[in-house]
């Protein structure tokens, strides 16, 4: 491997160039060099519970703080822990980095639920990190509980090498890693954005070659070239800065905690996802539903509900084949790391969310409906989520702000008197009424050599259609290539889901899109009908 930039290396098959190359960060082996890195010995902690920290360093002494994110970070500790350098195993992404213990704290009873960073930093290097902190029992509940979506951080994490997209794993040191680790730092990028990153939306002129300027950037910066896809920074910190202006307060839980935890969302009437949850376990799935099912009300700001994975007992290990599912040794079928909508699973991804990511996924990038609406094209707009956005049938919400990308949910439909409804035999257990959708595809078409696209292509088309549909013929293909993303209401048992099934919806929060904002107040504080 050769060093790039800083800690940016370049995996031994690196092709050199931002899209398809591998490369990533990892602990130097210079003891010359000037370096900090650090994780916590655990995702999520509540209030009395000890904070682990494990650390390397070139220094002996490490300056640490330990920060609340908000629009105003509150710094709750500040000092200087214990260094020193320590060897960080090959496969550190996938088993851990082993790292010895610096420091520990029991978390004191007034800290609040929320993201906090921590910031390590010694002569010529620093590095952050982040943990969760959730709502102690003895404490007020926010007005809405925000479900951190820790599946996906996990799988797009690539600090080490490998993640579940690329890595050093398999016969030929080239393969994406099935086991990832939370005993790693997080990439740069996933605890706060580098000033100037681009988000991942982008139209290249029709009949060029697709490019993507946020791994450009990434390359350019020694950054996670996953930075826009996942983590903290991406999504849901702007969406909780934006809610902190609004006065409309969050509480704070993950995943992981719902995995382990049936009452995770006990007690809560309104939960959010923001931003990209593409990954899920089955005990996730059945705890969400029971709390859906009870009465609950999910206001989901997110795509791409797309694949199941398994955690170890511990939490701290992440499994999913992905596409590999044949490689998956699990003898439960049900539990078989892949798509949700694979008819081995049996459990549709719309018996939950209302929607899938199976349905065209794609949109506002490469090939892939670039050139788009870049928001969702209203159909009924008399729906009690668009009251005050003075928005009518055919309007677009969010185009300006590109909000419909990168990743989107959608569902099968048909078309009677101009308004669009479900098809049949789509996997809901319940009434989901459409509001808005727009065409998005799983294809990254081209005309030719100099348009074509290496990064997305075919490949995904023909394994969508593969696992879905058992084949790759011209019908399978065209199906998969036809899809769409959409924001619907979705009523399962006493409960609801309001799916706004985008990755990119905090587009709209970002740059102040007022009938985007007036339907996130709507569904954060106004009562559902």
């Amino acid at each position: 491997m050769n060093d790039l930039r800083g800690f940016f290396v370049a995996g031994p098959h690196d092709s050199g160039e931002p899209v398809m190359g591998h490369y990533y960060e990892m602990a130097s082996a210079d003891p010359t060099r000037p370096q900090v890195w650090g994780y916590t010995g655990g995702l999520s902690y509540a209030p009395g519970e000890q904070l682990a920290l494990h650390a390397i360093a070139t220094a002996p002494e490490i300056s640490l703080t330990i920060m609340r994110d908000g629009l105003a970070p509150e710094t709750v500790f500040s000092g200087t822990i214990p260094g020193g350098m320590a060897p960080t195993p090959a496969d550190c992404s996938v088993s851990g980095c082993n790292w010895p213990e610096r420091f520990a704290m029991d978390i004191p009873a007034n800290w609040r639920s929320g993201v906090y960073r921590i910031a390590l930093s010694v002569q010529g290097h620093a590095s952050e990190h982040m943990f969760v902190l959730r709502r102690a029992a003895h404490q007020p509940k926010a007005d809405v509980l925000m479900l951190l979506t820790t599946g996906t951080w996990c799988a797009y994490n690539d600090w080490g090498g490998s993640n579940h997209y690329q890595g050093l794993c398999g016969p030929d040191g080239r393969d994406f890693a099935a086991d990832v680790s939370l005993l790693r730092p997080w990439a740069t990028g996933f605890v706060r954005w580098p000033d100037g990153a681009p988000r991942i939306p982008h139209a290249s002129p029709p009949l060029t070659r697709p490019r993507y300027p946020h791994m450009e950037f990434a390359r350019a910066n020694g950054i996670s070239k996953k930075y826009a896809s996942s983590g903290w920074a991406a999504f849901e910190r702007p969406f909780a800065l934006w809610a902190e202006a609004e006065g409309i307060t969050l509480d704070y839980t993950t995943q992981h905690d719902l995995h382990r935890d049936a009452e995770a969302l006990a007690g809560y009437e309104r939960v959010t996802i923001v931003g990209h949850d593409e990954y899920w376990t089955w005990e996730m799935r059945d705890h969400l539903d029971a709390w859906l099912d009870a009465g609950g009300q999910l206001a989901r700001f997110a795509g791409n509900f797309f694949w199941q994975t398994r955690l170890s007992a511990d939490g701290l290990t992440q499994t999913c084949y992905k596409s590999r599912a044949a490689e998956d040794p699990t003898t439960n079928r049900r539990r078989l790391t892949t798509y949700w909508d694979s008819p081995a699973l049996g459990r549709p991804a719309a018996a939950t969310m209302g929607l899938t990511g199976a349905a065209g996924v794609y949109a506002g990038w490469s090939r892939c409906a670039a050139h788009g609406a870049g928001g969702f094209t209203i159909y009924r707009p008399q729906h009690w989520a668009m009251a005050g956005t003075g928005l009518g049938y055919g309007d677009v919400l969010g185009r300006d702000a590109t909000i419909f990308g990168y990743e989107v949910d959608g569902l099968d439909y048909t078309m009677a008197d101009g308004l669009p409804s479900p098809a049949k035999n789509t996997g809901l257990h319940g009434r989901l009424t459409i509001i808005g959708m727009a065409p998005a595809t799983t294809l990254a078409h081209s005309t030719g050599p100099d348009d074509a696209d290496p990064f997305i292509g075919q490949d995904d088309l023909r394994e969508v259609a593969e696992v879905v549909h058992g084949e790759t013929s011209p019908e399978t293909l065209a199906r998969v290539a036809r899809g769409n993303g959409m924001m619907a209401h979705y009523r399962r048992g006493r409960g609801a889901v309001f799916n706004a099934g985008t990755c990119e919806w905090v587009a709209g929060l970002i740059r102040r899109d007022a009938p985007v904002e007036q339907i996130t107040r709507n569904l954060l504080t106004g009562a559902w009908r």
